[in-house]
């Protein structure tokens, strides 16, 4: 299993009130190198969400935790690294 994570640390008092959003998109990233790269990319404009890609899926889904995610945002960071995303359903 091909999971790549990024993990934000978040106290025991904050885990009990928030309530985060999750997207799901669906991308060609391949390898675990590129989704490590991407992940890094990603969490320096989105430095608050939390995300992985699961590159096992067939889908090679990336999914991301925060609040007000910017979903047209995340999508063209990708496709500016020339990857295809798009959110799935």
């Amino acid at each position: 299993m091909a999971i790549i994570n990024s993990r934000q640390n978040i106290d025991s008092t904050t885990q009990n009130t928030w309530h985060p959003m999750v997207e799901v998109f669906k991308t060609n990233v391949r390898k675990k190198t590129d989704g490590k790269k991407l992940l890094g990319s990603l969490l320096e404009v989105f430095p608050t969400y939390t995300m992985n890609f699961d590159l096992s899926d067939r889908d090679k889904v990336l999914r991301i935790q925060g609040e007000n995610i910017e979903a047209l945002q995340i999508i063209i960071h990708l496709r500016e690294y020339g990857y295809s995303c798009e959110p799935l359903d």
